[in-house]
């Protein structure tokens, strides 16, 4: 029997906590932010909107629970306009008062737990109910997930760009308003604020939901964190990293899975 559009919908809702948990496709899904504009000029707000998707900046399950909010160009946390969550994608407002750039973010989300298990040097997850193979060491993990985003209004500033010092994230060395499509961007990749070396890192394009070159780079940071991506062409990027680890004393679990993504335009 065929699942008609409501039905199928309402299914996929219900599993926005879960979908890091299962097999195959439902991996590839990863969180974002997408602002209408990355440069305001002289406006005095943006409207953002935030989900999870398979496709960059493609909604398929609406960001429920994130703790939403702004850190202004001093560098200090602002709140946002009330969050409209509908089945797809969550949608809010930020407002754009004082010229500088915005961190527009999601926060660090705590999601679902879960199972995984070390294969090699690897954390593969696995099914809930999946039994253990013989020899496997398998342990409990929470999915954790991040996205940001920065916006200018009149001269670029650095303050927001300042990292959290916490969990998984990407520091810009290029100011995200500077990026130029055919040349170089220059960012570290962080954990806790230190260096996280030879972890992999994927680049979409937006546009390559439409002419199918969807990949628009995979590199690793290197032994300082760093690493280098050179977006080909004018518009819309996600830059997507997870990385699995040991928590922080007191978590929830012992082990947790990050997913941090980086929306930006290149002019």
């Amino acid at each position: 029997m065929t699942m008609n559009g409501g039905r199928a919908r309402a299914l996929k809702t219900a599993m926005a906590g879960t979908l890091w948990l299962s097999a195959g496709q439902a991996m590839a899904h990863m969180p974002y932010v997408l602002p209408t504009l990355f440069d305001v000029g002289k406006g005095d707000h943006v409207t953002v909107e935030s989900a999870f998707a398979e496709d960059a900046f493609v909604p398929e399950v609406a960001m429920r629970d994130a703790p939403f909010h702004i850190i202004g160009p001093d560098g200090q946390k602002l709140a946002t306009g009330p969050v409209t969550t509908l089945r797809d994608l969550s949608i809010f407002e930020a407002d754009i008062k004082a010229d500088g750039t915005y961190r527009i973010t999601t926060g660090q989300r705590a999601g679902r737990k879960g199972k995984m298990a070390r294969v090699g040097d690897k954390w593969e997850v696995r099914p809930e109910n999946a039994p253990a193979k013989p020899g496997e060491q398998v342990v409990d993990v929470q999915s954790m997930t991040l996205a940001d985003a920065y916006v200018t209004r009149g001269a670029t500033t650095t303050a927001a760009l300042k990292p959290r010092g916490e969990a998984l994230e990407i520091q810009p060395v290029t100011h995200p308003s500077d990026i130029v499509a055919g040349s170089d961007a220059q960012f570290v990749l962080l954990f806790d604020g230190k260096p996280l070396a030879h972890e992999g890192i994927t680049l979409f394009r937006a546009a390559g939901v439409h002419d199918g070159r969807k990949v628009a780079a995979e590199v690793k940071s290197d032994a300082a964190g760093k690493f280098t991506l050179r977006p080909g062409d004018a518009g819309s990027y996600l830059i997507l990293v997870r990385h699995r680890g040991a928590a922080p004393a007191a978590s929830e679990t012992p082990y947790r899975s990050y997913t941090y993504t980086l929306a930006f335009d290149a002019a």
